[in-house]
């Protein structure tokens, strides 16, 4: 079995909405995905995260759980409406409170929290004065950066300012899948903006107010190959890979939006200027704080062809089978590619440190009839990603830590509770939770892998 080096960090994720439930009780705020799940039609069986998986009530449980499976860190999020119910007004105690409780919890069982700012739940009120779009958002997110670095940064070292900018801005505001659900190609350039330069602005005040702070952003990356050799699909497949990883790790590492992609946007009619106009003076050289870390959400791979290169919807993988199948997402399962790509980042951003925060697969397995849930699917995809970041490692990249998403089985956004990632089987009508074989498989890796031992 392939070890990983001394100070590798092991562990598991998830996020607020998709966990917590209690949608509106201590002073909590609506948020926009509170907002969109109630409207109809927008969520698939009508789903909604009020319950989730009652987190809020259950915490202690949950924390249990990672402590008695050996899990040495859990990277969790802070629900902005919890802790500021309207985005900018006052701060409620309870919502800290929560976050006190949670954060002494996870170090009173010896596991290490992480925690992420912003994992899409915009509070509402925001959203009504422009969200993403507006510049007014960045300012309301650096003050809540500020505030929840001020309260928790006395027990918590490791901070992400946002999870995967791309989908909040691109599925929420031009694809219409996430919330707040709108479908303006402008528009969402605008919010990526405004989401980047937000993250740029909060590293020095989470800095200030936490010692030796460990401060990063996680991008989803979508590695890409292009459907066949036809020049077109090589030009589809170059356009997508700006679209959807370019166009935020360039900026985040110095190197400003694309130019390809800036004329192509341009002469596209996404906006008409030389530059984009949502850029003003400035702006660049902030998004491009210096980090700690660079966070890799990863789960897929596509091939693009022609006319698909904006979409989530590009092809398959290269073949019509791919040798690891599917997970129920219907996403290829391509191990190497994730090799492949964190080796790509290390060579054309050179990040001090590269963490795997998000990787996981869908799988449906629920209790048999003795009550055990024996998801070996699941284990097999683990087992093989495991190795594939042991790859990069051994080719050079400074891979320090990798994240299982998710701990439960939760809240899967658009598609309500269809989908089931967790290494703890959840009840959602009842909320009971059995772990899985591959929370036992997931803690003898830990303990077989870890330290080169």
């Amino acid at each position: 079995m392939t070890t990983f080096p001394d100070g590798f960090v092991f562990g598991v994720a998830a996020s607020a909405y998709q966990i917590e439930g209690a949608w509106d009780e201590d002073g909590k705020g609506e948020s926009i995905w509170d907002r969109f799940t109630h409207r109809p039609g927008t969520i698939l069986n009508g789903d909604t995260g009020d319950v989730a998986c009652d987190h809020y009530h259950r915490y202690r449980e949950d924390v249990a759980l990672m402590a008695g499976a050996g899990i040495p860190a859990y990277s969790l999020t802070t629900a902005w409406t919890r802790i500021i119910p309207d985005g900018t007004g006052p701060v409620e105690p309870r919502g800290i409170g929560f976050y006190d409780r949670l954060v002494d919890e996870l170090l009173a069982h010896g596991v290490t929290p992480y925690v992420t700012l912003y994992h899409w739940d915009l509070p509402q009120g925001l959203q009504d004065r422009g969200g993403w779009a507006s510049r007014e958002t960045v300012d309301a997110f650096v003050r809540y950066a500020d505030v929840v670095s001020s309260a928790l940064g006395d027990r918590v070292k490791h901070w992400k300012t946002h999870n995967e900018p791309w989908v909040a801005a691109f599925l929420g505001h031009y694809l219409g899948e996430f919330a707040p659900g709108h479908t303006d190609f402008a528009e969402a350039l605008a919010a990526a903006h405004h989401i980047l330069l937000s993250h740029g602005r909060s590293v020095p005040v989470i800095r200030s107010n936490v010692p030796e702070a460990d401060v990063g952003i996680v991008v989803d990356c979508r590695p890409s190959t292009p459907a066949t050799a036809d020049p077109r699909d090589l030009a589809a497949q170059r356009h997508f890979d700006g679209f959807r990883n370019r166009w935020f790790f360039d900026p985040l590492f110095g190197k400003g939006y694309p130019r390809d992609m800036v004329d192509a946007y341009r002469d596209g009619g996404r906006f008409h200027t030389e530059n984009p106009p949502f850029v003003q003076p400035g702006d660049l050289d902030e998004i491009a704080a210096p980090i700690d870390f660079v966070g890799v959400n990863y789960y897929t791979a596509v091939a693009v062809s022609a006319g698909l290169e904006e979409s989530e919807t590009t092809g398959v993988a290269p073949g019509p089978n791919p040798p690891d199948g599917y997970t129920e997402m219907g996403w290829p399962i391509i191990p190497q590619a994730l090799t492949a790509f964190l080796k790509r980042l290390h060579d054309d951003y050179r990040p001090r440190d590269i963490r795997v925060t998000e990787n996981g697969a869908s799988f449906s397995d629920g209790p048999d009839d003795d009550g055990h849930v024996r998801d070996h699917r699941r284990i097999d995809y683990l087992r093989r990603h495991l190795d594939a970041v042991a790859d990069a490692i051994d080719l050079g990249v400074p891979v320090t830590g990798y994240f299982v998403w998710s701990i439960l089985d939760n809240f899967e956004w658009a598609l309500g509770y269809s989908q089931r990632f967790g290494l703890v089987w959840v009840d959602h009508e009842t909320g009971t939770r059995i772990p899985k074989d591959s929370l036992a498989w997931y803690s003898s890796a830990i303990a077989a892998r870890s330290g080169g031992a």
